[in-house]
């Protein structure tokens, strides 16, 4: 074996017995103190020189991987779901992460070594994806995911470039949603009327209230005679473990001693969030009666009732799930013989309805809870009266003097 003596610390290039050339570069220091000493090889000299290069480089410009375990994506997105994202991003959020974790991206993905994931190989996933039939806005989610998640690997330093940063993300066509018309609202106000907890959809419909803000509601931040609510957390879609000593053979959401491990509301997410709105006086009328209702339902209850103090509550008093409120949206669409819409698009209506009656986009914002004004252009949705009346203005303006004018002589 033929080498030259490097100073402590350099870099060495030597070449071995049987021929082939090797280097050695000091690229920092172990988590133990011991020297980080990278090894490169090729059949020529000069290809080895080059990888030794390669590594310095990085080295210098702190981009380079560091030392351990050789990470798959599957061993990588297990840790980062399980131990670093719970730590700086919401229940929620969570929640969205880890249905793109465990039920996409680690089946799909998950075999490949974390330094070898190409772009291309995330472009191929998502267009199978979709070809399974999967909406481009789930492959939407998995491709943020990943991209949220291969960035933190790369701030620790276990990749040097994050793929997800350069794959073309799926295409996403935002929908156009079609608030409802006024005539559809008074067939849902009406159809609501004659359902439990009716006035949980006077909130969604008049106000505006995104779900969470509605089911977490309590009595605390209602003022029937000053006629405001206030509104300042928001209810989370729970989580259960199992409660029982064996396994039940069920999901934890279906195990007949289930435990709740997540709390039921967190604070809005924004300042903007946070905010009183007024009420109209048919909404406070219909609230004085929920609450008559629900001291009713407490007495019916008795030792079953537990007093949480939620302005929409179960018949025992427990909040309600955001995916049997969900559920009660679709039968109320049914019963009133309404299209079908999302939950959501009772919020866009709230907030088109405002803008119809001329409300200041600044007003506008604050009882949607907006913190910015391009979250309002998202809603201003342009409505049929909106146009006749544009349309109007238009014909009055120019066609108004000419109908003045006789008809000259020819």
């Amino acid at each position: 074996m033929s080498t030259s003596r490097q100073p402590n610390g350099a870099s060495s290039i030597y070449q071995a017995r049987d021929g082939r050339w090797h280097g050695r570069v000091t690229v920092g220091v172990r988590d133990d103190g011991t020297a980080d000493r990278r090894h490169v090889s090729a059949k020529t000299r000069a290809e080895t020189t080059k990888k030794v290069r390669e590594l310095e480089k990085f080295r210098d410009a702190g981009t380079l991987r560091k030392p351990g375990k050789a990470w798959t994506v599957k061993t990588w997105l297990t840790h980062w779901i399980e131990n670093i994202a719970p730590l700086s991003v919401t229940e929620n959020t969570l929640s969205g992460y880890e249905v793109a974790v465990r039920v996409h991206l680690i089946p799909g993905l998950g075999a490949h070594r974390l330094t070898k994931l190409e772009p291309e190989h995330l472009e191929r996933f998502y267009t199978k994806m979709q070809a399974a039939g999967s909406k481009p806005a789930t492959a939407h989610q998995a491709h943020r995911t990943i991209r949220v998640a291969l960035a933190e690997a790369l701030r620790r330093g276990h990749l040097i470039v994050n793929p997800a940063k350069v794959a073309k993300a799926p295409r996403l066509d935002e929908e156009e949603v079609e608030p409802y018309e006024v005539t559809e609202v008074q067939e849902l106000l009406l159809a609501a009327g004659r359902r439990r907890n009716s006035a949980r959809w006077l909130f969604a419909l008049a106000l505006g209230l995104r779900q969470g803000e509605a089911l977490g509601l309590q009595w605390t931040d209602v003022d029937l005679d000053a006629g405001v609510v206030r509104v300042r957390r928001g209810r989370l879609r729970p989580r259960y473990a199992h409660g029982c000593r064996e396994d039940c053979g069920r999901t934890p959401g279906y195990c007949r001693q289930r435990k709740q491990i997540r709390r039921e509301t967190k604070e809005t997410k924004s300042r903007a969030g946070r905010r009183v709105i007024g009420l109209p006086e048919e909404l406070v009328k219909v609230l004085r009666e929920h609450l008559e209702e629900q001291a009713r339902e407490r007495s019916q209850a008795g030792d079953l009732w537990v007093d949480k103090g939620y302005v929409f509550a179960s018949e025992t008093g427990e909040p309600l799930n955001p995916n049997t409120d969900s559920h009660h949206w679709k039968r109320l669409l049914n019963e009133a013989g309404v299209r079908d819409g999302r939950l959501h698009d009772a919020r866009h209506t709230a907030s088109t309805v405002l803008l119809l009656l001329g409300v200041p986009e600044r007003i506008v914002m604050a009882i949607m809870g907006w913190s910015s004004a391009s979250m309002a252009m998202r809603y201003q949705h342009v409505t049929d009266p909106m146009l006749h009346d544009v349309a109007e203005k238009v014909g009055s303006l120019l066609w108004a003097k000419l109908e003045e004018t006789p008809d000259s002589a020819p």
